[in-house]
């Protein structure tokens, strides 16, 4: 599996790893399915929702390694 970066587009980690869907939605990125947020990069959507987004890639790439 691959290392999620601030570069990585949301819908890709969406497709690769569905089960990261409930990181987002902690965040409040609530319309996961709306081509916006499918289009976004991590960065774009923590400097969206003030989140931390070094924070936020420990957690996906943590959820992905399983």
């Amino acid at each position: 599996m691959q290392t999620i970066t601030k570069d990585t587009i949301i819908g890709d980690i969406l497709d690769i790893a569905p089960q990261t869907a409930p990181l987002f939605l902690s965040i409040g990125m609530h319309c996961l399915g709306c081509p916006a947020s499918r289009g976004e990069t991590v960065e774009e959507a923590c400097a969206v929702h003030g989140v931390n987004v070094d924070e936020l890639l420990a957690k996906v790439n943590a959820a992905i390694a399983g």
